[in-house]
């Protein structure tokens, strides 16, 4: 119900100041709400915030637990000190001579001749038959002279013997400085008078005199 009042009017205007005539205003009661609107639209995303700081670990789990994941490679570490060199081992067994002069061989007694076909000096060639455990061939009889004349003639090349002249002209001698006990010269040698210090051998066996410098056939013995 409304009351009109001339009173009410002039209190509102002295408390409000909004009225400056003497309007009359009604007072009633207030009204049933109204129904909510609709939701707006959603707004724009805003910009993302500054990422804070690492929290701290969390607490260790108990004893027992499954493994986490692997971290990645650190960087690598210095070298260590290197360790103590350790003894020396206990000399092997020496091969058999063919595995180290591959070519022919030739059994006569006790001994063994054999080449790898090469040609090569006299002291290469005595260098090449002590890393193979032997040394150059020196027959010290006809058979022997024999077996190395064959390899000789299979190679169609002269080959040294392990044999040198001493400092007495004529005077030759075995590597170990032994006197020799066996020969077979080619008729008329030696004469090479000290400058021929080395020996050759001749396809058919014969012996000659030569510079240690040529080019022969590499025969060892063993």
């Amino acid at each position: 119900m409304l009351l009109c009042t001339l009173a009410l009017t002039l209190t509102l205007m002295a408390v409000s100041g909004i009225m400056s005539n003497g309007t009359e205003v009604c007072v009633g009661s207030p009204g049933i709400p109204g129904t909510p609107g609709s939701h707006g639209l959603p707004g724009r995303d805003g910009r993302d915030g500054v990422k804070g700081d690492p929290g701290p670990p969390g607490p260790m789990g108990p004893p027992g637990g499954m493994p986490g994941l692997p971290g990645r490679d650190g960087l690598t570490g210095a070298p260590g000190v290197p360790g103590e060199r350790g003894d020396k081992g206990e000399p092997g067994e020496r091969g058999l001579p063919v595995l180290s002069l591959q070519g022919s061989m030739l059994a006569v007694g006790k001994k063994i001749f054999s080449t790898n076909g090469q040609s090569v000096n006299f002291d290469d060639i005595s260098e090449s038959c002590a890393k193979a455990g032997g040394n150059i061939a020196a027959p010290r009889n006809p058979e022997e002279n024999e077996a190395i004349a064959s390899i000789v003639r299979k190679y169609n090349t002269y080959a040294y013997l392990g044999l040198v002249e001493s400092n007495t002209l004529g005077d030759f001698r075995y590597l170990d400085e032994t006197p020799v006990n066996y020969t077979n010269w080619y008729p008329g040698e030696p004469r090479g008078r000290g400058r021929d210090k080395c020996v050759e051998m001749y396809t058919d066996g014969t012996w000659n005199d030569k510079n240690c410098l040529q080019y022969r056939l590499a025969i060892c013995e063993f």
